[in-house]
C-alpha cells in the first residue's frame, strides 16, 4: 500500500488486482475508509473465489464462462450487490488463454444479459503475445460496437497508446506505474 496510498490521496479511485486473497488483503480497509474507490478484478477469477470477490470488487475484466457467470449471478443476489463486467474474449483462439471465442460472443453476452442480470458493460481481450497487436484490437473494438457495449477494457503498460486508438476507455497499466510485481516466495 506505500506505493498506492499517494494516488489515493491524489484523487485516483480506480485499482485493479490480479489475485482474489491479495486483493482482499489490500483494499478491505482501505475500501472502508475510502468508500468511493472502485476496484477491479483483471486475473482469472475462479468459481471458488467468487463469494469474496463479489464482496470486494466493483468490476470483473474477466467474465470468461457460463459456471462463472451463474457464480457470479448467485452471489450478487445474496450480497445484494450488483457489479459491472467485462467479458474477456479469446481473440487469438489461444489454447493458453481462457476467453470466450468471437463466434460466441453475442449469444453469452445474451445469456449474461436475459438470462443472469449481469451488469455487462464491455469486452476485454488481451491479445496474442506477437508483435501486430493492431489488428486485434481493432477486432475486438467493432465487435464491442456491434454489440451496443459503451466500455472497453484493453491494453496493459506495453501497448496501451495503441489501445486508446481501438476506444479502449479502461487501461490495465499497473507495471508501467507501479513498476514489475514482485513475486512472493
Amino acid at each position: 500500500m506505500n506505493k498506492l496510498m499517494p494516488l489515493i490521496d491524489f484523487g485516483h479511485r480506480h485499482f485493479g488486482e490480479n489475485k482474489v486473497q491479495e486483493a482482499l488483503e489490500k483494499w478491505s480497509k482501505v475500501k472502508k475508509d475510502h468508500t468511493d474507490l472502485k476496484i477491479h478484478m483483471v486475473g482469472k477469477l475462479q468459481t471458488n473465489k467468487v463469494k469474496k470477490a463479489v464482496r470486494l470488487f466493483d468490476y470483473v475484466h474477466s467474465l470468461d464462462s457460463l459456471k462463472l457467470a451463474d457464480s457470479l449471478n448467485k452471489s450478487e443476489k445474496e450480497f445484494n450487490k450488483k457489479l459491472s463486467y467485462f467479458i474477456q474474449v479469446n481473440i487469438g483462439n489461444e489454447t493458453q488463454k481462457s476467453g470466450i471465442a468471437v463466434k460466441d460472443v453475442k449469444n453469452f453476452l445474451q445469456y449474461c444479459l436475459e438470462e443472469k442480470k449481469l451488469n455487462v458493460i464491455g469486452l476485454m481481450v488481451i491479445p496474442p503475445n506477437e508483435e501486430n497487436t493492431t489488428k486485434y484490437f481493432q477486432r475486438v473494438s467493432n465487435l464491442n460496437s456491434e454489440l451496443g457495449l459503451k466500455d472497453l477494457s484493453m491494453g496493459m503498460s506495453s501497448d496501451y497508446e495503441e489501445a486508446v486508438k481501438f476506444k479502449s476507455t479502461f487501461l490495465r497499466i499497473g507495471s508501467a506505474i507501479l513498476g514489475s510485481r514482485s513475486i512472493k516466495k
